[in-house]
């Protein structure tokens, strides 16, 4: 459970990062590219950051998780100069990406296909509910 000053800290990170990112975006003029974080989690001692990134379109998200984990100490380097008056030291950024719309996704297509359990209750094995 991640106490109050971890939530802080990790929204904190969260709100700076995406400026960084999108400015590099827009700065280098990359088009057709969104790149959202989605989730920042802090360790209790505060020296690691899990960032979780939504990448679209979803085909250049690993090349981009790529660009961003080779970068990741200019990463840091730009999140400490925007919070040096909030955080005495930044954590070290552990990039991941966030699969959870893809997971939403496939329950979606699930749901609209011939063989919905919810709308066909024939396809339920009743055995299991016996």
């Amino acid at each position: 459970m991640e106490t109050n000053r971890q939530k802080k800290i990790g929204g904190v990170i969260q709100k700076d990062l995406v400026d960084i990112l999108q400015g590099e975006v827009r700065k280098n003029r990359v088009a057709n590219l969104i790149i959202s974080v989605s989730k920042v989690s802090v360790t209790t001692d505060l020296s690691v950051a899990t960032v979780y990134l939504s990448i679209f379109p979803q085909e250049k998200a690993q090349e981009t998780l790529a660009g961003i984990k080779a970068n990741s100490k200019l990463i840091k380097h730009d999140l400490s100069q925007r919070v040096r008056l909030q955080l005495r030291k930044v954590p070290n950024l552990v990039f991941f990406l966030d699969d959870s719309l893809d997971y939403i996704e496939k329950i979606d297509n699930a749901l609209s296909n011939k063989e919905n359990p919810i709308e066909n209750r024939d396809l339920l094995d009743k055995r299991k509910f016996q």
